[in-house]
């Protein structure tokens, strides 16, 4: 198993598949074989879809169009800019990032809008989970689907999990885990690396949170354990 696909993807793996074009989504992972995982997704809010830290596979507008049309591209990691731009000029749409990620608008090669909170005029809002020298992160949230999308903190990918954690935080976060996403009580977290939870979400984002440093030892023990030549 590779652990990051590379160049367009010829296959995907739909996920997290939820309502219709007024207010739901759905996910794709692309090389669904790779150990990374990654993740993109597509919200739906009255028929205008936008586009989530996307990496771009063949026939992956066809999905956007079972929801409507695109109206935007977001990047809410500051290192996942992934395939955003190519499918932003194939829809001829903006790339939206949040104001304090703006920095990275030189590095995207399309238009850029940044956003404060709200994003456009779709219920999401962005809630800053980590801003350092090292990390730029947004979740966005809308408290009347109860959708939170968090692309980098906490993630379902199996680097993220140990023992029964549904929902795991990212191993350079074990120790200090982004508590600012206690605040938030969603019924769905889609993430970018692994399927969304879509079942008792709060109940997996406070576990993960919670029991995040405790079952650090576990988890590192694994990473080293899978990473040794067998």
């Amino acid at each position: 198993m590779t652990m990051k696909g590379s160049g367009r993807a010829t296959e995907w793996q739909e996920v997290d598949r939820f309502g219709d074009e007024e207010s739901g989504g759905v996910g794709w992972i692309a090389y669904p074989g790779e150990r990374m995982q990654r993740a993109s997704h597509a919200l739906a809010v009255d028929g205008d879809v936008y586009v989530i830290d996307p990496v771009d596979a063949e026939g992956v507008d066809d999905l956007f169009a079972e929801f409507g049309e695109v109206a935007g591209v977001v990047i809410l990691l500051d290192r996942h800019k992934r395939d955003a731009a190519a499918i932003a000029t194939r829809h001829d749409v903006p790339v939206y990032v949040p104001h304090f990620m703006a920095d990275i608008r030189n590095d995207i090669p399309a238009p850029v809008e940044s956003f404060h909170r709200e994003l456009a005029d779709t219920g999401y809002v962005a809630h800053p989970v980590l801003d350092n020298v090292a990390w730029s992160e947004a979740a966005l949230y809308s408290e009347d689907t109860g959708v939170l999308v968090v692309p980098e903190a906490v993630g379902t990918a199996d680097y993220f999990l140990t023992g029964r954690e549904r929902l795991g935080v990212h191993p350079a976060l074990r120790l200090m885990p982004p508590k600012k996403l206690n605040r938030l009580a969603p019924s769905r977290v889609l993430v970018a690396h692994g399927e969304g939870i879509h079942n008792d979400a709060d109940g997996a984002l406070d576990d993960a949170l919670s029991g995040s440093r405790g079952r650090t030892p576990s988890l590192y023990f694994n990473i080293v354990k899978r990473s040794l030549p067998m």
